[in-house]
C-alpha cells in the first residue's frame, strides 16, 4: 500500500479529498517533491502533516474507520511474519526463502508505519505480538515450527489480503469517483503468488500460482479445511449473470473460477482476522 492506493482508499469515502489537499494534480506534487526532501523514516510524519491540513484538527470518522482497518490488518501480517524470522530462526531455510520472508515482513511493516503517520493521534491501539494467536486457537499448532504450516498460514493471511482490498471496491457502487482498487492490492497479489510457488518448491501439490479449485471442487485449494472461510464465494463459476463454465469449448468449471477474483467484505475479512487474535483483542 503506497500514498496513491491510500488516498485513493479515502477517496471512496471522502470524494473531496484531493479538493482539500490541492488540485490532485499539484497535491501530488507538492507531496512527492517533499519526500525528496526527507528521510524515509520521516515520511508517515509528514503523511500526517498532509492529512491534518487537508481536514483541520479532525479527520472524518469514515476515513479514519478506512485506515484503521487497513492498519489493523497491517498489524496482523507484520507480527506473523516478524516472528518467525526472530522467534524461530531456524523455521525459513536460509538464502532465497528466508530473503522473501524478509521482503514481505519489511513491506508489512512499511504500511504499519504509513498508515500510523496517516492516522496520526487517530490510529487505533497497536496490535502487539502478545495480542495475537497465530495458532488460531491450537488450529495450526505447529506453524512456527514446520516450515510448510507456516507457509500454509501465510498463503491464506496473503489469499484473504488480496480479497480484503478488492472488496473495498463495493464502495464505488453507485458513485461516480473511479479507483482503482486492483492497484491496492496487487502487493498482497504478489506475496500470495510467491508464497503459493514456494509451497510447490517444498512439495505442496496442486497449487497454483493463482486460486483454483481443490479436492471436492471447491475454492480452497491449500488442502486445510480450517482456512475455508478465506475462500468463501472464489468457487462461483457466473459473472455478470452468465455463467462461464462451457461458454466456449474447453472452458471448464476450473477454468472460469481461475479466471476470476471474488471479493471479501469487511465483515468476513474480520471474522477471519479474528480466528488469529486472543480474547479481549478481538476486532
Amino acid at each position: 500500500m503506497n500514498i496513491v492506493n491510500i488516498l485513493e482508499e479515502i477517496e471512496k469515502v471522502d470524494g473531496e479529498i484531493y479538493e482539500r489537499l490541492n488540485p490532485r494534480r499539484a497535491a501530488m506534487k507538492d507531496f512527492f517533491s517533499m519526500g525528496k526532501k526527507i528521510s524515509l523514516a520521516a515520511l508517515p510524519l509528514a503523511l500526517g502533516s498532509v492529512f491534518q491540513k487537508a481536514y483541520g484538527q479532525s479527520t472524518p470518522s469514515a476515513v479514519t474507520d478506512v485506515l484503521n482497518f487497513a492498519l489493523a490488518l497491517e498489524y496482523l501480517e507484520y507480527h506473523f511474519y516478524n516472528h518467525a524470522l526472530v522467534a524461530a530462526p531456524t523455521l525459513v531455510p536460509a538464502g532465497a526463502p528466508k530473503g522473501a520472508i524478509t521482503t514481505i515482513r519489511d513491506h508489512e511493516l512499511a504500511h504499519v508505519n504509513l498508515l500510523k503517520g496517516a492516522l496520526g493521534g487517530s490510529a487505533r491501539a497497536e496490535i502487539t505480538y502478545a495480542m495475537t494467536d497465530f495458532t488460531a486457537g491450537g488450529t495450526f499448532p505447529l506453524v512456527y515450527s514446520d516450515y510448510v504450516t507456516f507457509l500454509k498460514v501465510a498463503l491464506g493471511f496473503e489469499d484473504t489480503g488480496v480479497r480484503a482490498y478488492k472488496g473495498q471496491a463495493t464502495v464505488l457502487k453507485g458513485n461516480a469517483v473511479l479507483t482503482t482498487a486492483l492497484q491496492i492490492h496487487s502487493v498482497e497479489a504478489r506475496h500470495a503468488s510467491h508464497i503459493r510457488q514456494m509451497l510447490a518448491a517444498n512439495g505442496a501439490t496442486g497449487l497454483k500460482p493463482w486460486i483454483s479449485l481443490g479436492s471436492g471442487g471447491i475454492a480452497n485449494d491449500t488442502g486445510v479445511g480450517a482456512v475455508d472461510p478465506v475462500y468463501a464465494g472464489e468457487s462461483t463459476d457466473a459473472q455478470a449473470g452468465i455463467t462461464i463454465t462451457g461458454i466456449a469449448t474447453g472452458v471448464t468449471k476450473a477454468a472460469a473460477v481461475e479466471s476470476f477474483d471474488e471479493p471479501l467484505s469487511k465483515a468476513e475479512v474480520v471474522i477471519i482476522a479474528n480466528l488469529f487474535l486472543r480474547p479481549g483483542f478481538k476486532l
